[in-house]
C-alpha cells in the first residue's frame, strides 16, 4: 500500500472542506439563511456551539466567495508542510479564536465565517518556520505575508457587519497554535512520532 505524498493528502483535504463550506451555503439559502443563527453567540450557553459551527456559516455567496480562494491556498499550505500538524493547528485556531469570540465580542452579535480561520492559517505560517528553524518554512511564511499581510488590517475594528473581533482572535490563535504544534514541540513530547 503507498502512501500519498502530504502536498497531495492536503489538496484534497482542503478541496474537501471549501467544497463542504458551497454545500453548507446551498443548505443556508434553501433554508433561508436560519443556519445563519448557529453562528458564535457571545456569552450565550447556546452561543458556545457556535464555536463549532461558525467557520462553516457564511453570509450570503459574496462572503463565501471572498474567503474561498484564500482558504483554498492557506488551508492547503497550513496541510502541505506536515497534515498531522496543520489539522492540530487548525483545531487550535478553530477552537481557541471561537472561544476568544464567545468571551469578548459584543453581547448580541452573531459571528460566522471561515475568515478566523483564514487569519489565523496566515499567521501560523508565517510564524511556524522560525518556531521550528526550517528555512523552507520561513520562506512560505515570507511569502504568505507578503500576499496576504495586508489583510491582517482586518484584526481593527472599523467596518460595519465585518467581525474584527474574529480576526484578531483568530491571528492570535494562529500564533499560539505555531508554537504549541510546532515539530520542535511534538518532536521533544513524541521522539517515535513521524508527522504525515
Amino acid at each position: 500500500m503507498t502512501t500519498r505524498p502530504p502536498w497531495q493528502v492536503a489538496g484534497v483535504a482542503t478541496a474537501a472542506f471549501v467544497v463542504l463550506l458551497w454545500g453548507i451555503e446551498v443548505l443556508d439559502v434553501a433554508a433561508s439563511h436560519r443556519l445563519d443563527g448557529w453562528g458564535i453567540r457571545p456569552r450565550d450557553g447556546e452561543g458556545l456551539l457556535g464555536i463549532l459551527a461558525a467557520p462553516l456559516l457564511h453570509g450570503g455567496w459574496e462572503h463565501l466567495a471572498a474567503n474561498t480562494v484564500p482558504a483554498l491556498v492557506l488551508g492547503f499550505l497550513t496541510l502541505a508542510t506536515g497534515v498531522a500538524r496543520g489539522l492540530a493547528a487548525t483545531a487550535v485556531i478553530w477552537l481557541l479564536g471561537g472561544l476568544a469570540v464567545w468571551l469578548v465580542a459584543g453581547s448580541g452579535s452573531v459571528h460566522i465565517g471561515a475568515s478566523g480561520l483564514i487569519f489565523g492559517w496566515i499567521t501560523y505560517l508565517a510564524v511556524q518556520g522560525f518556531v521550528d528553524r526550517k528555512p523552507a518554512e520561513i520562506l512560505i511564511g515570507l511569502v504568505v505575508l507578503v500576499v496576504y499581510g495586508s489583510v491582517l488590517w482586518g484584526v481593527l475594528p472599523g467596518t460595519p457587519g465585518v467581525s474584527w473581533q474574529g480576526h484578531l482572535f483568530g491571528a492570535i490563535a494562529g500564533v499560539l497554535a505555531a508554537v504549541v504544534v510546532s515539530e520542535r514541540g511534538l518532536a521533544g513530547r513524541y521522539p517515535h512520532r513521524r508527522d504525515r
